[in-house]
């Protein structure tokens, strides 16, 4: 069993992965997961303020944020990446989230090849409520089809380059056993998840049936997004969730 680590005051637990992002959360005994999108991308200061202002007014504190969906105007370099990250993570510093370069928060972040943001940009996000005898629920942090913490991604990429149907196979399978496997941790399967998303601008109609299809990720439909990963190099990325409350702001 992948160990997986509590929270400080947020009622959900987390899978281990980078300092930029945790693999999974999953909503800890008399907690639920609900999941908010934004009717528009909000800029990601606007985001966090108001990400702030609705965790108050469900009478949540900050802690209890613990994912999100974020959208970049086009994929970044390695670098530019990290630099990123770091502005990124310092109001999750603020907020008393992370400590130690710790990071819970499950995250996934996108390039939409058609009508991309100006700036990184909040789409949706996750947090806890106290919620008894709830069913389980979990989210997923966006792969991509190369492992975490490997020093750069390049390196470790999945058939990089390679975006024949072979080479696209390739990086799918990979990705959909890092889903599994992140999955695992908190005792879910693709039978839990009540949504799936897929990240790629290239053709995945050939092993849509052989590979997603089979391994029953269509359980209620995939939703796939015309974006790009967020590193170059990068051509296919998902996430998962098991969430039964969302709502649209």
């Amino acid at each position: 069993m992948i160990e997986t680590v509590e929270a400080p005051n947020s009622g959900y637990r987390y899978m281990p992965g980078v300092f930029q992002y945790s693999c999974g959360i999953a909503a800890l005994p008399g907690f639920a997961i609900e999941r908010v999108r934004f009717a528009e991308p909000v800029p990601l200061k606007q985001g966090f303020a108001k990400i702030a202002e609705i965790l108050k007014a469900a009478g949540r504190p900050l802690t209890a944020f613990g994912a999100c969906e974020l959208r970049s105007p086009a994929p970044f370099t390695e670098d530019g990446f990290k630099a990123f990250n770091e502005i990124y993570i310092q109001t999750l510093v603020d907020w008393g989230i992370m400590k130690d370069g710790i990071n819970p928060i499950a995250r996934s972040n996108v390039c939409p090849q058609i009508d991309p943001p100006a700036e990184p940009s909040f789409y949706a996000f996750s947090y806890t409520v106290p919620a008894d005898n709830a069913p389980k629920s979990f989210v997923i942090a966006g792969s991509g089809e190369a492992p975490e913490g490997k020093g750069n991604y390049r390196d470790h990429t999945v058939a990089l380059g390679d975006t024949s149907p072979a080479g696209l196979q390739k990086k799918a399978q990979f990705v959909l056993g890092e889903m599994e496997r992140r999955m695992s941790a908190f005792g879910g399967s693709w039978r839990d998840i009540t949504g799936a998303q897929l990240y790629t601008v290239h053709d995945i109609h050939p092993f849509l049936e052989s590979e997603l299809g089979n391994r029953g990720v269509f359980r209620h439909g995939l939703t796939w997004h015309f974006n790009r990963p967020p590193v170059e190099g990068l051509d296919y990325e998902m996430d998962c969730r098991c969430v039964h409350r969302e709502r649209v702001v």
